[in-house]
């Protein structure tokens, strides 16, 4: 399955895209649905001849990707990222051999 996923985000074609050549609808979604976040970026995907748009939008320190299709009608929003930081992963507790 591995495989099958990496091969499919080999043939997309992944365009930036200015802010200011989105679509109003795009734009007119983020300003009413996400208030207080602004558009740090945007790409179009071309994968199988269907076209999307990914924008990143920021609001302090969270970070979303937001996915519109090739009419600029909302599709999903990607995981959100707070922070650049990753939590340190908890240390592992091994108790003491039982006698």
């Amino acid at each position: 399955m591995l495989l099958v996923m990496g091969a499919m985000v080999v043939n997309a074609q992944k365009t930036p895209v200015k802010v200011a050549d989105l679509q109003k609808s795009i734009t007119d979604n983020i300003a009413k649905d996400y208030v207080g976040f602004t558009i740090k970026e945007a790409f179009k995907v071309v994968e199988k001849n269907v076209t999307t748009y990914d924008v990143v939008i920021t609001k302090g320190t969270t970070q979303e990707t937001l996915v519109y299709d090739n009419t600029g009608k909302f599709l999903k929003k990607m995981e959100a990222k707070a922070g650049t930081a990753k939590p340190a992963p908890k240390p592992a507790t091994t108790k003491p051999p039982t006698k």
